[in-house]
């Protein structure tokens, strides 16, 4: 136990004098391998049931995404509130305030849990049919269906794995938290092809999987927080709500919840634009399939940008609770640099041949040739702006990591909610190829959301150079 807590103490010591590079690196790599495999549990679906189910299966996942994304609004809103406000607490030194909001996160996933997925289970058909499947073939939205059904209750342990991995990263226990990820996807990942081709049970296969491997992982989470191995502890007497505790965490956490809810809509909005605009059923399942290796791709190559801002987020957070803001300063231009590189190599990825045809590959068979060159093209066309979303992206974590949630509510919702909803509504109206104008919608926002995001994060950075505050350290 001793031991346990030194290393803990190292930890925090390190958030406030380690050299930056270093940190962001040790911070990042284990949030991007935890992040991956959170990611990679509908990535890993998909690459089964794209292989071995159809057209069919692959556009009725792409159905269920949005719905998938709802309840990750919702678990983003918690978790990253409470990592971030835990990440201020620790560095001013309040363990107890620390601890109450370790119980208040339980409470909010239990509270959560008991009204979201009923609502939806049997809701189900009205939901699916918001989503666009009142465009596509029965096919399609038979699949859906059964998937969503099967997976609704296991957001239960998800939702308290994920967010336990958000506070173990934001003490400084990133391997942690990297390891709680692991333990769930590699379930994931050896149960999905037994339970769809060894038992048969295609897309009904990879749900049970996934259920299976979100409880492996919210055991792990439970048993590390319970064995006393966290620098927080976690008592059962903390969960409950706890005044004074709920504005800070709730109103940091409302910007990536909202960002998530408006990623939600958006893909919504997407499918239910290919089924207005396609010529028939089956021409609306081939763009919402098309859509569907679109998002898996996305996640592939952004989840190292993103990684990157969980990296930033509790050294950022802690020197600002620690008042040392000449290092606030210096990690910020640091994640922005990293976050523009990492931007540019995730538009070659999807932009410059073969690379496109290659990823499209992963989720289509190739015997499916047709679906495979729409795919590889419709990548091309929907990320070449890609490059320029980085300031956005870091503008955003900043805000969230120093308390300042109403800016970072306002820089999150730019891209999906302010720039793409409205133009991929409204711009295939002026193209000859509608479709083309769905997908043209993406980078037109991209541009729309930088030029946006320009004077608000340099106006803040010169107040980060004009003040002077002596740096105190309490852990």
């Amino acid at each position: 136990m001793a031991t346990n807590l030194a290393g803990a103490k190292k930890n925090l010591e390190e958030l406030a004098t380690g050299h930056l590079s270093k940190l962001l690196l040790k911070y990042s790599w284990p949030a991007l391998v935890a992040m991956s495999l959170n990611a990679l549990y509908s990535v890993v679906d998909r690459f089964y049931i794209g292989q071995g189910c159809g057209e069919a299966a692959m556009a009725g996942l792409t159905l269920v995404f949005p719905i998938m994304m709802l309840f990750a609004a919702f678990g983003v809103f918690v978790g990253a509130g409470h990592a971030a406000a835990m990440s201020i607490k620790l560095g001013e030194g309040d363990r107890i305030a620390c601890e109450k909001l370790l119980g208040q996160l339980v409470a909010f996933k239990l509270t959560f849990f008991f009204i979201l997925p009923p609502i939806i289970f049997f809701n189900a058909d009205t939901v699916l049919g918001w989503c666009g499947g009142g465009g596509v073939s029965a096919e399609a939205f038979e699949c859906a269906r059964r998937y969503l059904k099967i997976v609704l209750f296991s957001h239960l342990f998800s939702h308290l794995a994920f967010g336990f991995s958000a506070m173990m990263r934001a003490e400084g226990s990133a391997l942690g938290s990297m390891t709680c990820m692991i333990v769930g996807f590699g379930t994931n990942l050896i149960l999905d092809p037994i339970f769809i081709f060894g038992f048969g049970m295609g897309i009904a296969g990879a749900a049970w999987a996934t259920n299976i491997a979100m409880a492996a992982s919210c055991a792990f989470a439970l048993f590390r927080y319970l064995s006393g191995r966290s620098v927080v502890r976690f008592r059962w007497r903390r969960i409950g709500f706890h005044k004074g505790l709920l504005a800070k965490p709730c109103g940091i956490g409302f910007a990536p919840f909202l960002q998530q809810l408006l990623g939600s809509l958006i893909n919504v909005v997407l499918p239910a634009a290919f089924a207005k605009w396609a010529v028939d059923e089956a021409a609306a399942t081939t763009q919402i399939a098309s859509l569907g290796v679109f998002q898996s791709v996305m996640i592939l190559v952004v989840l190292p940008i993103l990684g990157a801002q969980q990296g930033i987020q509790p050294i950022i957070g802690y020197n600002w609770g620690a008042r040392n803001y000449r290092r606030v300063k210096d990690a910020f231009v640091l994640g922005f640099a990293v976050t523009t590189a990492l931007c540019i190599i995730a538009t070659v990825l999807q932009c410059v041949p073969p690379f496109p045809r290659i990823f499209a590959g992963i989720f289509v068979s190739s015997e499916n040739e047709a679906l495979l060159t729409i795919a590889a093209r419709d990548l091309q066309i929907a990320n070449f702006m890609l490059w320029c979303i980085g300031l956005n992206v870091v503008a955003t974590t900043y805000f969230q990591s120093i308390g300042r949630p109403r800016t970072a509510i306002v820089l999150s919702t730019l891209r999906q909610g302010a720039c793409l909803l409205p133009t991929a509504w409204f711009l295939p109206y002026f193209l000859e190829d509608h479709a083309f104008g769905v997908w043209l919608s993406m980078p037109v926002s991209d541009v729309m959301c930088c030029l946006m995001t320009i004077v608000p994060i340099f106006l803040h950075l010169r107040f980060l150079s004009r003040v002077r505050t002596p740096v105190r350290f309490r852990s």
